[in-house]
């Protein structure tokens, strides 16, 4: 009896140790599938002050065990925590006039989710009442004087926000310029919120520590940040500050270069052997005439390109187009040079700001269960707020955004007679060129039951017109990313885009075989191109329903979330950091 009782007792305490190596075992698997190392160490502890991310925290949860703070995601280089600091001349909602400040206002949130201390730094356009002066001023010598800024701070979604407060920034107009045009002071303005952004990190506290230098990645956003892979190595390293940091320049549109005579070079208090870095070849797309734009110039942006320890397109398309003499805008050699640092990574959308189920702007929210209805009925409602005839049969076509060449609205105003021939509503809402703008005003006075247009912009009609619309038009001439068609898909409504950039990345032709595919795109820039696949989506629309509803299900089930790019943003960063600094 005793030899039993001694034998089941070794039988259950081997089962409890089988069972707690197995646990074991799982918590590593899950750690390693979450991108994470398991620490114990005191100084990997200390070194974590963020929270874990929810995706971490469920993952633990599943697995038995809870995160603290040496299980929270490090850099894969370091082994510490990525401090990340974005530098943008906009950001949502404080300020916006396109992709990029959506872009600002989401990707942040992602990465801080992800276990990352990130800030991002913009200029003060506005009083942003959400914002406060942290009281913190430090003087900059540019253009031949010292300025004084200051700098307020919102802390949201675990992100510090950071506003550089300039009087040169407080003006009337859009961030860039005005009805006049751009502003004449656009260089000094955006030199000085790219010296403004180096000195933060070092010099104001946030949560009571500053970011310091140490495994910090600076993330450049296009012409306006583009000057601090200049000024890191030219005028910090060479004194010991910033020597383990990194910047990677993020291009979201490659045809604003940020371009100024040569003679301004002096005005940027960089050291007269960086000349260089900035010369080149004037851009024959931004001469407007004058005898010196036939020469060289000052390129802020090729800068950028010269000097950035990693560089990154908003879409893997996009990647492989600026390498081309067709997408580079002049500056393919260099980033072919380069293309060995250069990454595509697809942007991503708010998934809870345009989100059917819960948009308060739409008349009736729907999901991917009941949208057919949902749709029907936002439908109505915009058909019934335009003054259009309320006929559902009708494909209502929509398009949204500049109306200007890249963007092209000229290819669809040359479509106009066959969408009224073949029975279609257009909806339109934009602004920018202002021929276009008229030619919106004489479609809708010529056909007044088929054509409704909206100069300006207006967030709830954006909305509305997603919601509602069956097809959404992009045909850009060149389109890095696009979000509009990310928005489209989750509402619903197909898109019929020209296979370019980000589009083709993302807008997949319908496949009525596999029943595969988001939408329907044509190659061939032309109004016939753009006939080809909008009478495919409005035939589609009309003779086989089915059809045409299994691929407004493929576009909802897409998956646009910004968690999938976070993760491919960090692997940048990460092989940034591991890497020696490109520029010494």
């Amino acid at each position: 009896m005793r030899t039993s009782k001694s034998a089941k007792t070794l039988r259950a305490t081997s089962r409890r140790a089988g069972k707690r190596l197995e646990k074991s075992r799982e918590r590593q698997l899950a750690s390693r599938a979450n991108g994470k190392r398991v620490r114990n160490t005191a100084q990997s502890a200390a070194s974590m002050q963020q929270s874990s991310s929810p995706m971490e925290d469920a993952t633990a949860a599943k697995h038995g065990y809870k995160l603290d703070a040496q299980d929270r995601t490090p850099s894969e280089g370091t082994g510490k925590q990525r401090k990340l600091v974005f530098v943008a001349s906009e950001v949502s909602p404080w300020s916006k006039t396109g992709g990029l400040a959506d872009v600002m206002g989401s990707l942040p949130g992602g990465l801080a989710q992800r276990g990352n201390r990130v800030m991002v730094i913009a200029p003060r356009y506005g009083i942003y009442p959400d914002a406060f002066d942290t009281g913190h001023r430090f003087k900059i010598w540019l253009f031949g004087g010292e300025h004084e800024v200051g700098v307020f701070h919102c802390r949201k979604n675990g992100v510090d926000w950071v506003f550089v407060d300039h009087p040169s920034y407080l003006r009337a107009g859009n961030p860039y310029g005005d009805e006049n045009g751009d502003f004449g002071d656009n260089q000094f303005r955006y030199a000085l919120l790219c010296n403004a952004a180096v000195e933060i990190p070092l010099q104001v506290k946030f949560q009571d520590t500053v970011y310091g230098d140490d495994n910090l990645v600076f993330i450049c956003n296009d012409w306006h940040a583009a000057l601090v892979p200049v000024i890191i190595p030219s005028k910090y390293r060479p004194h010991g500050v910033y020597t383990n940091a990194r910047s990677v320049l993020a291009l979201h549109n490659l045809r604003h270069q940020g371009v100024y005579p040569p003679f301004t070079y002096n005005m940027l208090n960089l050291p007269s052997d960086w000349y260089g870095a900035l010369e080149f070849q004037y851009p024959p797309h931004m001469r407007q005439g004058a005898y010196e734009e036939e020469g060289r110039c000052v390129n802020t942006l090729k800068a950028g390109i010269s000097c950035a320890d990693r560089v990154v397109t908003v879409s893997p398309g996009y990647a492989w187009e600026v390498t081309t003499p067709e997408g580079g805008w002049m500056l393919d050699g260099l980033l072919a040079s380069r293309q060995y640092v250069l990454t595509g990574v697809l942007n991503g959308i708010d998934m809870d700001e345009w989100n059917p189920a819960k948009d308060p702007h739409i008349p009736y929210n729907y999901s991917n269960k009941n949208f057919i209805r949902g749709k029907n009925a936002c439908k109505a409602a915009l058909q019934k707020e335009l003054c259009l005839p309320e006929r559902p049969e009708v494909p209502l076509i929509g398009f949204v955004g500049r109306l200007d060449y890249q963007k092209g609205a000229d290819l669809i105003m040359g479509a106009l007679p066959w969408l009224v021939d073949n029975d279609c509503q257009l909806v339109m809402l934009g602004t920018g060129d202002k021929g276009l703008e008229n030619a919106l005003r004489v479609a809708e006075t010529n056909h007044k039951d088929k054509v409704r247009a909206w100069v300006g912009f207006n967030v709830p009609m954006s909305h509305k017109i997603t919601a509602a619309c069956d097809i959404l038009l992009m045909p850009s001439r060149f389109e890095p990313c696009g979000l509009n068609q990310l928005y489209a898909m989750r509402y619903g409504t197909v898109p019929v885009a020209h296979a370019t950039g980000g589009l083709r990345d993302t807008v997949i032709d319908y496949n009525p075989y596999e029943k595969t595919g988001t939408g329907w795109t044509f190659n061939d820039l032309s109004v016939d191109g753009l006939l080809h696949a909008l009478g495919t989506a409005a035939y589609t629309y009309r003779e086989h329903p089915m059809s045409f509803q299994e691929v407004q299900k493929n576009g909802m089930c897409r998956d646009s979330s910004w968690d999938q790019a976070a993760a491919e943003y960090e692997k940048v960063f990460d092989w940034a950091l591991t890497d020696g600094a490109y520029c010494s």
